[in-house]
């Protein structure tokens, strides 16, 4: 009865790498998308995150299962409990990988960000899939030195997020209303996925050391 409990517990952590992949290439995809007007790039975005959704049930049902079959203690039990609220958060991310493509394919054949924001969106295209990346190398390794890498790229892109703000309450913005409330979207995205992979990330870190510590990721 062991062995089957520690390969399901095998299974969950496992499936829990697979989303985060899926997730990694869903993000590279939607910026290759956004940042190109590619809708058919977009539209392959959209449609694969209904693999994603299927392997967060499939997971959530697996875990389900072993607590109500297995009734963990201790660290097992903080694996399964933290591998539900994780996969939501993966799930969450590849959403927001796909409302990104989604902007590429409404404004198709337009780009969606002006000239003088491109590369403010391209950092934070770049830092997101760095913070994907990473994440997924936390939870197939566990090495929690990859935890700090994510904060601090999580931390720009905050940066990053407020000054597309700052530059859309600023009296010289000429940017279309429509144009306007894209980037808004976008932004916000953006900034949301790597919340996202800072929750992952602070719960790998719970599960490894049994400590919890809320301000980890600002470095306080």
């Amino acid at each position: 009865m062991r062995k089957v409990f520690q390969a399901e517990l095998h299974q969950i952590g496992e499936e829990l790498t697979q989303i985060s992949q899926l997730v990694t290439e869903a993000m590279r995809k939607a910026t290759l998308a956004f940042e190109g007007a590619d809708i058919e790039l977009a539209q392959d975005v959209i449609a694969a995150d209904a693999r994603i959704d299927f392997l967060q049930n499939d997971l959530d049902e697996r875990a389900i299962d072993v607590l109500a079959l297995q009734g963990p203690v201790a660290s097992d039990l903080r694996m399964i409990v933290g591998s539900l609220r994780m996969s939501a958060s993966l799930e969450r991310m590849g959403d927001l990988a796909r409302h990104i493509a989604q902007l590429a394919r409404l404004r198709y054949p337009a780009n969606v960000v002006p000239d003088n924001m491109v590369e403010t969106f391209r950092e934070m295209a770049q830092l997101d899939i760095r913070i994907s990346e990473q994440l997924s190398e936390l939870l197939e390794t566990r090495n929690l030195e990859m935890s700090k890498e994510i904060y601090d790229a999580n931390s720009r892109i905050n940066e990053l997020h407020a000054g597309v703000f700052k530059s859309i309450a600023s009296p010289d913005w000429n940017v279309p209303a429509v144009s306007t409330v894209d980037l808004t979207l976008a932004s916000r995205y953006f900034e949301r996925f790597a919340d996202h992979g800072v929750s992952v990330t602070r719960k790998v870190n719970y599960l490894v050391t049994g400590e919890w510590h809320p301000l980890s990721e600002s470095g306080v």
